[in-house]
């Protein structure tokens, strides 16, 4: 088979960004490059399987998790075109375990329902992706709660909530699995012979790869997890499944209007932008604009991209936690448009002038959110709620948030930063000197209606600690707790895979009692714990 010289240049270039995945041992990634209608690149590097020493190929299968939302979205839109479902109705309506909240299922579609993640409601309570659950827990943890994070449609959140509920709306409506309604309306029909959702995490998938934590210097590890999953994320799936989904944006075949059903454009209140769509996520590279997501579960992790105006998908999908597909992509991407004089040049990269005289650490106790900003590794680096992201140059002058789902951007001024956390919220920030001590009345158990859990604060000298318990668990190690200002802690996971933190909140009566708190994560705000002592 020939190649053209732009084909070679691209693979040898895509071949050195992956290079350090193909010393033995190690698990890689596979890359697919697709452009008008044709495929450009469809490669593997590295090992599906270290302990059987199986390569990554085209036909490897991997765990796509959030990728998988748009076929849940999709599922759904044809059940509307059908007149079975009403995308203006609210969940509680198909779901009657549901409580009734203001709630519409395209706001689902969109993640601007305010829907706490169900994940993360399970979190509070010390339950984790390793600690074995069933699909019934996943609802019960829906159904429970009563909290919105904000006025339904007024803000962008990421929740996994949304597409849980919608691919059990789909089964109710359907009378079947959502993995067995996708097969017969949507894989099969587009040729997808590799792509199935299975729940039952302990299901033989041929060709699965497994998935790994590590790198080549600490080592590597299997990663566990112990959730089934459904809607919000259960596809397994290859490359190659994926390019003929990406080509189906462009040549529909199972109904003319969904791919533009998909990205269709609805404001928030107040007119600001969202971009998400519907289980789709707008981005830009090299100006041009992008349609696509990405998935991340233990070990796993996913970017899937389309760049329309250049007819151009890129995906990248790796079994190793501490690759980033999000920024292969796009490098890739960037490579593919070299030529187009349609894409800009690239913007600057940050310095380190930039960042150094304001590292450190920044704190809103209005919102209430909290960061460190650090210059590391060549890069400006974010850690927020635990979870450490790279900043890159905005074509406005802003500094965002290179990846991940949610909305994050920032601006030096005078005396602080201000933040842009979307909807029109752009906030000031100071720089957090020394912290308060916790204060000495925290003491006590709360408990959360909407989750469940129960948090037991306790000094032990010096040194504070809280015990959690939620209706999976109990007994876990204590989560660490810190002082922060008169009225605002920090708590700090124990272990997991994702070693998070949550920021509380204190709420005190007109004597100045604390007699309850409000918990803020990633993804939920301003949850109420009522102290029971």
């Amino acid at each position: 088979m020939s190649k053209s010289l732009s084909f070679l240049s691209l693979e040898q270039r895509v071949d050195a960004l992956f290079s350090r995945y193909t010393q033995p041992g190690s698990p890689g990634a596979v890359v697919a490059v697709a452009q008008g209608g044709e495929i450009a690149l469809c490669k593997g590097y590295g090992l599906a399987s270290l302990e059987h020493e199986v390569p990554i190929a085209p036909h490897t299968r991997f765990r796509i998790a959030s990728v998988s939302k748009q076929f849940t979205v999709t599922a759904a839109l044809m059940l509307a075109a059908e007149g079975k479902l009403d995308l203006a109705a609210p969940p509680h309506r198909y779901l009657r375990a549901l409580k009734p909240l203001p709630v519409t299922i395209d706001q689902m579609m969109r993640n601007s329902s305010g829907l706490p993640d169900f994940l993360e409601l399970l979190r509070l309570g010390g339950h984790g992706l390793d600690k074995p659950a069933r699909a019934e827990d996943f609802l019960a943890a829906a159904a429970r709660n009563g909290h919105l994070n904000f006025a339904p449609g007024s803000r962008f959140l990421y929740s996994n909530t949304n597409f849980l509920l919608l691919g059990l709306i789909v089964e109710k409506l359907a009378g079947k699995p959502l993995g067995a309604f996708l097969a017969e309306r949507v894989f099969g029909p587009l040729g997808m012979t590799a792509t199935q959702l299975e729940p039952d995490i302990d299901a033989v998938i041929p060709h699965l790869a497994t998935g790994y934590l590590g790198d080549a210097k600490a080592g590597f590890r299997r990663a566990a997890h112990a959730y089934p999953q459904g809607g919000e994320g259960g596809l397994t799936s290859t490359v190659e499944d994926l390019l003929i989904w990406s080509r189906h944006y462009d040549k529909p075949v199972l109904g003319k209007t969904l791919p533009a059903q998909l990205t269709a454009v609805k404001p928030l209140a107040g007119g600001h932008a969202n971009a998400y769509r519907r289980g789709v996520q707008v981005g830009a590279v090299r100006g041009l604009e992008t349609v696509g997501h990405g998935g991340l579960w233990p070990g796993f992790r996913t970017e899937f991209l389309r760049v329309p105006a250049a007819d151009l998908t890129v995906i990248v999908i790796a079994n190793l936690a501490s690759i980033d597909p999000w920024r292969q992509a796009h490098a890739i991407a960037s490579l593919a448009l070299e030529g187009d004089r349609r894409a800009r040049p690239a913007p600057a990269p940050i310095t380190a002038d930039e960042i150094r005289p304001h590292a450190g650490t920044w704190f809103n106790a209005d919102e209430p959110s909290l960061f460190d900003l650090a210059w590391r590794d060549g890069e400006a680096v974010v850690t927020q709620n635990g979870m450490p992201f790279v900043l890159g140059r905005r074509a406005d002058g802003w500094l965002g948030a290179e990846r991940g789902s949610f909305e994050f951007r920032l601006k030096p001024g005078k005396g602080g930063l201000r933040v842009d956390l979307g909807a029109g919220r752009v906030l000031p920030f100071a720089k957090l000197g020394k912290r308060k001590a916790v204060p000495a009345g925290l003491a006590g158990r709360y408990v959360s209606a909407d989750s469940g859990a129960a948090w037991e604060f306790a000094r032990t000298g010096d040194d504070w600690t809280v015990a959690v318990s939620g209706p999976l668990v109990s007994g876990g190690a204590p989560w660490t707790v810190r002082g922060l200002d008169a009225d605002t802690v920090e708590t700090e996971m124990a272990g997991g895979w994702i070693k998070g933190t949550q920021l509380a909140h204190l709420v005190r009566d007109r004597a100045g009692r604390i007699v309850a708190i409000e918990v803020s994560t990633g993804r939920i705000k301003k949850m109420r714990f009522d102290r029971v002592d």
